[in-house]
């Protein structure tokens, strides 16, 4: 049996989204079409916030967000250091310093460790929903308010994920996806949006994602090109009619897993499952012993996996101009020694993901944890 990552051809295979594709080539409103106001609103009624703006990617929302916020030289902004590389390059893009705290068992951000790396020079914190899982915003913002910081969420892997009935991208000033191919709410390439309730910030980010035009003549200031494309806004728009068919059905994968490989003891590690949270499973994250042989063990069997992430950004080479070392960050560390991800997709059959348990535990046991399974 093969047991693919992700299954992109099934998905973009879809009839009526390649019609909705073709009806942009017969308008060629290309630019700025109506298509991406109508993802907007869209997206801002699916996460419960007043706007929302389309722009050209995850990053440039991360980005867009810290310049329109007033973020830049010497400023500093708290954030994690087990997340894509793309967190920490909008920090450095708008000219600020990264400051990097540890996570927790879930992999995200420690509250505790936030007031202890605030400076005079701290401007902003960005936690990250990695895996779709909600970090503890209520902690976050707490801090936040009392000390005036701005917060901007990194909720690129984490549509639809929600604390105590909240959804990601509300808690912050700003919440910013991905829409890449790889998320659960995805265009046909880069694509981006930045939810927030403020209407200030939503119109400065708009002028910044249009080279700052006041009009089709005029600029207030120097912005930038971070346009989403009407291309994109329309399989994106197509894909925002399904998505909670998509995150329940990765749930529902994700929660299979979890039965099969809570009791398997220092083998497998689950991460927590916090009370309140949504977790919608962009990836599903486990923390495996010998991961070195396991890998091409599932590989030979067929199965895909991935790492997110195997080097952490405090220790990737430009992060040595800060000081950074290895031992500062030990539960990030320690983490991405072990961290391993299977595949959670949408696509995946009841059969695929009794294959993928089956074999981990024929790894660590030598014997199937059920019947045996058809490949």
């Amino acid at each position: 049996m093969k047991v693919k990552y992700l299954d992109l051809q099934q998905q973009f295979s879809d009839e009526t989204l390649l019609a909705a594709v073709r009806k942009q080539f017969e308008t060629c409103q290309f630019v700025m079409g109506p298509e991406v106001q109508h993802f907007e609103n869209a997206f801002a009624a699916l996460c419960g916030t007043r706007f929302a703006i389309g722009l050209n990617s995850g990053t440039d929302a991360l980005f867009l967000a810290l310049k329109a916020l007033g973020v830049g030289p010497g400023h500093e902004v708290i954030t994690v250091s087990n997340s894509f590389i793309a967190t920490t390059g909008a920090i450095v893009a708008a000219g600020a310093r990264p400051v990097f705290v540890d996570v927790v068992a879930d992999y995200n951000m420690d509250p505790d460790l936030i007031e202890t790396s605030i400076t005079p020079r701290t401007k902003a914190i960005i936690p990250v929903h990695l895996t779709g899982n909600p970090a503890d915003m209520e902690r976050i913002i707490e801090i936040a308010r009392k000390r005036r910081l701005f917060v901007v969420e990194d909720a690129a892997q984490a549509v639809t994920a929600s604390l105590n009935n909240r959804r990601v991208g509300s808690f912050g000033d700003a919440g910013c996806f991905s829409l890449h191919p790889l998320k659960n709410l995805n265009a046909a390439g880069d694509a981006g949006i930045l939810t927030t309730d403020s209407e200030e910030l939503c119109e400065k980010i708009r002028m910044l994602r249009n080279h700052g035009l006041r009009n089709r003549d005029e600029i207030d200031f120097f912005g930038y090109n971070s346009r989403l494309d009407s291309l994109q806004a329309a399989v994106a728009h197509h894909v925002i009619n399904s998505i909670d068919s998509v995150t329940a059905k990765r749930i529902k994968n994700a929660q299979i897993y979890d039965r099969a490989f809570r009791d398997m003891g220092g083998s497998v590690i689950l991460p927590p499952r916090k009370e309140g949270a949504r977790q919608v499973f962009h990836t599903y994250v486990i923390q495996v012993k010998d991961r070195t042989r396991l890998i091409p063990y599932l590989e030979s069997h067929g199965i895909e996996t991935k790492i997110h992430y195997p080097i952490p950004i405090h220790l990737q080479k430009p992060c040595r101009q800060w000081g950074y070392k290895k031992g500062d960050l030990p539960v990030t560390e320690k983490q991405s020694e072990a961290i391993l991800t299977l595949p959670v997709h949408q696509y995946l059959t009841e059969q695929h993901i009794q294959y993928v348990i089956d074999t981990v535990q024929q790894f660590y046991h030598g014997t199937n944890s059920s019947s045996t399974t058809q490949s």
